[in-house]
């Protein structure tokens, strides 16, 4: 018991001090930041800290000592080891170099030095103190790609460098050399000596814009070094085939179960294997999507799994799309839950096309009907491979973009013959021209979930409609009972926003979607599911703290194809790749 509590009060001194120093170097690059546009105070901090005076680790005004300082920061406080690692090495050389000046007079006699010399060694202090807490691995490949991407972008900074140097002298007597030297040295300096290159003269801006690329150059050189890893390697054959087992015993769980299959994802089991969580990593962030595959008595086993992998290599934890009883169980493990929309289910056996309130959808249903339009429902595995083949080209023309979207609820291909149990449903028009089609994947033995809807531009506005009511109403032919379509993102605010009594903040909410709907299709998803009457799901989004929001917003808007971003080149990628 004593063992216990002695172990648990070492846990929270660790933890303690890893947090001081996080807030140590926040409040170092608060005051560097303040000190590079506060000119006065900028000033007082450069004069305290030259000749025989020092000031504390780190602490030197300026854009970037400050963007240094915010960045280890960042770092400590996902609790990299790298970072820790250097940090270490800088303050204990710097905390050593300070205490072997205090043996001179001219040193240890100024008050402010001691104070230096004591906040460092504080620092240093709890360093060492919460040592046992900076666990996150880095990238085996950073090193490389870090030095790599310092080598090329110096030599492309100088070059730039060079040529405004060269555009803009005002001097007279300065060869090649001297220009090159003038633009390396303040890439490497920011301030090179007034009497090394008496022949330059350069406008103000320019000595501005070279500090510019070397602050810019330092920073990506920091990212490219402390980088998250990657992931562990995608989907393989057999983690697929142990999945479609967990699927054929539990699929009915949850309609985004298939989804799991995607080959861009990763997986980690439960310890028992009667579990599994399929996820990506994006941008540092560990995204997961739906509940856990399996049984779920296993899914704590899994998610602990992830979560410590998360740990581990200092990724940020986050699901998009729980439904109710998974968001419950990832709450249960610290996750905090934010609902995103609703996901529209129809129930095959108690869908009707009779009522008023069917009325637009009826007349637009026997409006393409009247036109000659037929509707073909097959499982890919009775297509014939010609067929199957010339409707995944003819997917791929009618595609909106040239990016594939969809990743929580996609399956990120079409046709594979591993894919057999998919439904298939085609539209043809009066002459006998496709006009249309969509893919829904497996949900248990009795369901479907969409997953591909693809049309003709020039086709019927409701031949989707038509389409989808026609896969109803054969519903019996292929087995199924229930038909999940498409996810209504903030659907809530749409049904609530415009009825009498909204509050002012619903009503500001309803019309800032409503804005932004012209380009996303947000209101038009959740208008185009409401015709069908369907049983609305609410789905969740987790995450670890409400800071990282954007964060997840970003990875998660990568994940489904809305966001792309710059990338390294290729000779600077993770495994050149």
């Amino acid at each position: 018991m004593g063992t216990g509590i002695g172990a648990g009060r070492h846990v929270l001194r660790a933890r303690r001090a890893a947090s001081l120093t996080v807030w140590y170097l926040r409040a170092v690059a608060a005051v560097n930041l303040l000190g590079a546009v506060w000119v006065s105070l900028g000033a007082d901090i450069r004069r305290h800290n030259a000749e025989d005076y020092f000031t504390p680790y780190l602490l030197t005004a300026g854009f970037t000592t400050g963007a240094f300082a915010l960045f280890l920061a960042v770092t400590m406080r996902r609790r990299k080891r790298a970072a820790w690692i250097l940090n270490l090495v800088l303050c204990g050389l710097f905390s050593a170099a300070l205490a072997l000046s205090m043996v001179w007079p001219r040193i240890h006699r100024h008050a402010q030095n001691w104070v230096s010399l004591g906040l460092t060694t504080l620092f240093l202090a709890a360093l060492l103190a919460g040592r046992r807490e900076f666990r996150a691995k880095g990238d085996r490949a950073n090193p490389r790609a870090a030095g790599l991407t310092a080598v090329i972008g110096l030599a492309v900074a100088a070059l730039i460098g060079t040529g405004l140097v060269a555009a803009t002298n005002s001097e007279r007597g300065a060869g090649f050399g001297d220009v090159v030297g003038y633009a390396v040295v303040r890439l490497v300096s920011l301030v090179p000596a007034d009497t090394d290159f008496v022949s330059i003269t350069t406008p103000g801006w320019v000595d501005v814009v070279v500090n510019v690329l070397s602050t810019l150059l330092f920073l990506l050189v920091l990212f490219v070094a402390f980088r998250s890893p990657r992931g562990r390697e995608l989907l393989c054959p057999a983690d697929e085939e142990r999945l479609r087992g967990l699927l054929g015993r539990y699929g009915g769980r949850d309609s985004l179960g298939y989804f799991a299959l995607r080959r861009d994802k990763s997986v980690i089991w439960s310890p028992s294997g009667k579990s599994a969580i399929a996820y990506r990593v994006l941008g540092g962030v560990t995204l997961a999507s739906g509940d856990p595959l399996g049984d779920p008595e296993a899914w704590p086993g899994a998610i602990d799994a992830w979560l410590t992998e998360a740990k581990e290599h200092a990724w940020v934890p986050a699901v998009m799309g729980a439904s109710e009883e998974g968001g419950r169980v990832y709450a249960r493990h610290g996750l905090d839950a934010l609902e995103l929309g609703d996901e529209a289910i129809v129930e095959t056996a108690g869908f009707t096309l009779d009522g008023r309130a069917m009325r637009t959808v009826r007349q637009a249903y026997n409006r393409v009907r009247r036109s000659g339009c037929t509707v073909r429902v097959r499982r890919h595995r009775d297509i014939p491979p010609d067929e199957l083949e010339a409707l995944v080209e003819r997917a791929g023309h009618w595609r909106d973009g040239g990016t594939e979207r969809g990743f929580s609820m996609a399956l990120g291909r079409l046709g594979d013959p591993a894919d057999g149990d998919c439904v298939m449903v085609e539209c043809q028009d009066g002459t006998g021209s496709p006009r249309a089609l969509l893919s829904f994947v497996p949900w248990g033995p009795n369901g479907l979930s969409l997953d591909v809807m693809r049309r003709d531009r020039g086709a019927d506005n409701g031949l989707i409609e038509f389409m989808v009511i026609e896969l109803i109403r054969r519903a019996p032919e292929v087995g199924v009972e229930q038909v999940s379509l498409n996810f209504a993102m903030f659907r809530s605010v749409f049904e609530r926003g415009s009825r009498l009594g909204a509050g002012p903040v619903l009503r500001l909410w309803h019309s800032l979607l409503t804005f932004f709907s012209r380009w996303w299709q947000i209101e038009s998803l959740y208008r185009a599911n409401a015709k069908f009457r369907p049983i609305w799901e609410p789905r969740y989004v987790l995450f670890g703290k409400s800071s990282e929001l954007p964060r997840i917003g970003i990875a998660g808007a990568r994940a489904e194809g809305f966001l792309g971003v710059p990338r390294l080149p290729r000779p600077l990628r993770r495994g050149g790749g």
